[in-house]
């Protein structure tokens, strides 16, 4: 098993047994005291562990828990960047019933940027620099995987300080697919086009189950996990996320966190587990109620407390809210992400938060929830502002 040099519990292990952090945890459900003994012990918790964290009627002690794993980690730090998000086509063969932003080809409402525009793009919006390009889309049945190289190349001859975070191990698969290539010739040729890391989605349920019921026209989850290890064994770092409140179970939500994990051991190369929240509006699944708040907060703190080997676990302020995502600080978070500036797949599904938010407001949410802002970079370097730049600190 690779040492990823974060696991929580072998931070915890000489500190968390001290008398005052064995005194502060109270619940009134029995079946947390033993996990909370492990937890507090440093050790991994199990399946059943994770389905009783779910179960448990006593979610503010749940949240405790995490909390103190978070606090372990990162204090009060609380990280976000400055990032623009870049859709370039909605365009999609798949016709995922969790998704109301792709279009079929020759729909009025499909788009796809000529690259000018996706450059127009990326230059746009806010004065201040940006330290990331978020690049995520759908699966276009015509768009060569010359045209997303050569987005990433233009971007990085025009912005050659920010880091480019592309394609999800949905679109590496398909644009291999399409060009007749392995997994690993497809993500040589990004290497060599400027992308320097990759984003976590496309992941949703790993659960098969699911899969053929909300997303069965991509690649199964047994892939995803397959083309992030390769990704990372070939040195990119990506992040890793789970589409949650739509159709599965817990014991799905369990494994699809289990199985991340022991990939997470295996390669070191997940930064963040994003838990998202599924918004059903404009999706055929509509008829599906919305999370709520408990079901959010619990989620995050779930992660937090099974996911042993992730730095972090991020609460994604544009589809919890800003509101929520500040709880979400008290409940194992230790970041919020960035800016956005425009993001378009969770609004098509009816999110209703800002589409973008200043590098101000995020600090004040932060602030409030009584932790310290740091901005950071892709791979969490602390970013130092000046008037008119900026340095990450390496």
């Amino acid at each position: 098993m690779r040492d990823t040099g974060f696991r929580y519990h072998q931070s915890m292990q000489t500190t968390a047994t001290t008398p005052g952090q064995a005194s502060a945890f109270r619940t009134y459900d029995p079946r947390l005291e033993p996990i909370a003994a492990r937890v507090m012990a440093g050790e991994r918790l199990d399946a059943n562990d994770g389905l009783a964290l779910y179960r448990s009627p006593d979610v503010l002690a749940v949240g405790w828990l995490a909390n103190s794993v978070r606090e372990k980690m990162h204090g009060d730090v609380t990280y976000f960047n400055v990032n623009r998000h870049i859709n370039p086509t909605n365009v999609c063969v798949a016709a995922c019933k969790l998704c109301a932003f792709g279009r079929k080809k020759g729909d009025p409402a499909g788009y796809t940027m000529a690259l000018e525009e996706a450059w127009e793009t990326a230059a746009s919006g806010y004065s201040e620099a940006v330290t990331e390009f978020h690049i995520v889309g759908g699966l276009h049945p015509d768009l060569p995987l010359e045209y997303f190289l050569d987005l990433v190349k233009g971007l990085k001859e025009r912005f050659p300080k920010v880091h480019v975070k592309a394609f999800t191990m949905v679109e590496v698969a398909f644009l291999a697919r399409r060009a007749k290539l392995t997994i690993e010739q497809t993500l040589q040729k990004m290497r060599e086009a400027g992308v320097d890391s990759m984003p976590g989605g496309g992941a949703e349920i790993f659960s098969a189950r699911v899969r053929s019921i909300i997303c069965d026209h991509k690649i199964d989850g047994n892939e995803w996990l397959e083309t992030a290890r390769l990704a990372h064994k070939m040195g990119f770092k990506s992040n890793a996320t789970m589409l949650y409140g739509h159709v599965e179970n817990d014991e799905d939500r369990v494994d699809h966190l289990l199985k991340l994990r022991a990939v997470q051991d295996e390669t070191g190369g997940f930064q963040t587990f994003i838990p998202l929240a599924f918004h059903p509006e404009n999706t055929p699944l509509d008829h599906l109620p919305v999370t709520t708040g408990l079901t959010d907060i619990r989620q995050i703190a779930v992660s937090r407390l099974l996911l042993d080997n992730f730095a972090h676990i991020k609460a994604y302020w544009q589809m919890l809210t800003p509101k929520i995502a500040q709880i979400a600080l008290r409940f194992g978070a230790d970041d919020l992400d960035g800016t956005v500036i425009e993001e378009k797949i969770y609004h098509d599904a009816g999110a209703t938060t800002p589409q973008g938010m200043t590098r101000k407001d995020l600090c004040r949410l932060i602030t409030e929830a009584g932790r310290v802002p740091v901005e950071r970079d892709t791979l969490y370097h602390a970013v130092t502002r000046t008037e008119d730049s900026f340095v990450v600190a390496v």
